[in-house]
């Protein structure tokens, strides 16, 4: 699933309103996509960046 250029620069623009920065913006990205692909469950071993974004993610986040 990929993110049109408004849907990418909105997502870009909620993570740094969030204090998201470094590599967790690309996470914060993931979780958009997601969302858009609209799938039950995201596995992450790195939950601590998602939970950053969690209004977006909410309980779809998983570790393995």
């Amino acid at each position: 699933m990929t993110l049109t250029a408004s849907e990418y620069r909105s997502a870009i623009r909620h993570a740094a309103e969030l204090g998201v920065s470094g590599g967790a913006i690309y996470d914060a990205l993931i979780a958009r996509c997601a969302v858009k692909a609209n799938v039950d469950t995201l596995y992450t071993w790195n939950t601590k960046h998602f939970e950053q974004v969690a209004d977006v993610i909410g309980a779809r986040l998983r570790a393995p």
